[in-house]
């Protein structure tokens, strides 16, 4: 029995020495906290790093500038070079057009040509068989009594279609928009 009492004695004993301990440490607060703030700033270093700031801000905005004015400079050499491209381009697309409109001229009068000297019969069947706006076209550009003696030898159907161009090309309000 004395073992048992030594034994929860030396509990008991063991449990009041980490009490004590623990009560100490709550205690002593600061006693084994590290300081790990740092120490305060010195005057003189404050004034230093506002004069270095102050020193570099002149140069570090003079190089910012240097770089935009880079980038302005390339974007104006990029812009520069896609609008002689499209002079280009555009010059290329005027020589193609007018050469496509001379090109059109000539066959145009070469067809007129063509079916002035034709007998009217042997116009209006040719006539017939083209698309009408080209019919028309070539009708409107022939003297009127050949035109007419051409009209009168196509089929109703065709010489009605053809006389609708004709007179909404000669209508000055057929291009206008309706109001």
């Amino acid at each position: 029995m004395t073992g048992h009492l030594d034994e929860l004695l030396g509990n008991s004993l063991r449990m009041l020495v980490i009490s004590a301990a623990g009560a100490l440490m709550l205690a002593l607060p600061g006693a084994f906290a590290q300081d790990v703030t740092a120490p305060p700033a010195e005057s003189g270093s404050a004034n230093e790093i506002q004069q270095f700031c102050t020193n570099i801000a002149d140069a570090a905005r003079d190089q910012r500038y240097l770089l935009q004015r880079k980038e302005l400079e390339n974007l104006q050499a990029n812009v520069d070079e896609r609008i002689a491209t499209l002079e280009k381009r555009r010059a290329e697309y005027e020589d193609w057009l007018k050469r496509r409109n001379d090109f059109l001229k000539q066959a145009e009068l070469g067809l007129v040509d063509i079916y002035k000297t034709m007998k009217p019969d042997a116009a209006a069947g040719k006539l017939e068989m083209v698309r009408p706006e080209i019919a028309a076209a070539i009708v409107m550009k022939l003297p009127p009594r050949q035109s007419s003696l051409i009209l009168s030898e196509m089929s109703d159907d065709k010489a009605a279609v053809l006389t609708n161009i004709i007179s909404s090309a000669s209508d000055p309000n057929t291009s206008k928009e309706p109001s």
